[in-house]
């Protein structure tokens, strides 16, 4: 027979040590090992680009919701980095663009949850750059390129999809699905949360890119199809590791970054 606990809850915090915005420097240097170690192993070749994506891009998010925004962001712009350098086949044919994606992703999921003083307005200002993100991809391919209308809205539908579940109030319930005790909703916030955060990180990379390669309308077409199942299989892969991640980070009881969403 297992006795319940006698006196109050405790909340444990942790005071002192070197950190990055609340999330302690040892979480974020090993989040950033786990971020290059996935750099090395690809999932799909990138259509008309050369080279092939990485699976790192299943856990942006997670990362992201783990140790909160702005440590988030350094973690998995660090081990995107270096994953860049250790493992270039993964990286494109624009690293830069691949760092920036991978960064602002994190970054986007850590302010996912319940705004906090003068971070009220982050989410309402990554909005805004996705948007331009996508106005200036799809405006190249309709106004430049002779990509017309329908093919090019059929061709982003990961991408305004994703702007539209991050703006509207669905952001804040996937946030609050990853905090929930229940395993179930964990797994959902996690899945839905990952295709919200892997569509933008998508776009982020996209808009750079398509100014250097302006691809044709042929192009477009075959990857109408072709995207929404990478993305979704990164939102599986994402929910299938950060469930196991964020159970095990709950049952050994290490000490939450001041941030973190789980």
């Amino acid at each position: 027979m297992v006795e319940k606990p006698k006196g109050e809850e405790r909340d444990v915090r942790l005071i002192g040590g070197p950190a990055i915005d609340g999330a302690p420097i040892a979480y974020v240097v090993v989040l950033a090992a786990v971020v290059t170690a996935l750099g090395f192993v690809p999932f799909s070749v990138m259509l008309s680009l050369g080279g092939s994506f990485p699976l790192s891009q299943t856990i942006f998010a997670l990362v992201g919701w783990i140790l909160g925004p702005i440590a988030g962001a350094v973690a998995t712009g660090v081990g995107r980095l270096l994953g860049v350098f250790m493992a270039p086949y993964t990286a494109g044919s624009a690293w830069p663009a691949s760092v920036w994606a991978a960064t602002v992703a994190s970054f986007a999921a850590g302010a996912m949850g319940r705004p906090v003083g003068g971070r009220k307005w982050w989410w309402t200002i990554l909005t805004v750059i996705f948007v331009a993100e996508l106005l200036l991809f799809v405006g190249r391919a309709v106004y430049v390129n002779g990509v017309g209308l329908r093919v090019a809205v059929l061709n982003s539908f990961v991408n305004w999809s994703s702007i539209l579940l991050f703006a509207l109030p669905t952001r804040r319930l996937f946030a609050r699905w990853i905090g929930n005790r229940n395993v179930l909703c964990v797994s959902a916030g996690l899945f839905f949360g990952t295709w919200i955060i892997a569509g933008l990180s998508h776009l982020s990379a996209t808009s750079i890119l398509y100014t250097i390669q302006n691809w044709p309308e042929e192009v477009w077409i075959a990857l109408i199809p072709i995207i929404p199942v990478e993305n979704l299989f990164r939102a599986l892969v994402g929910t299938v590791i950060g469930t196991g991640v964020i159970t095990g980070l709950r049952a050994v009881g290490l000490v939450k970054p001041a941030h973190g969403l789980y």
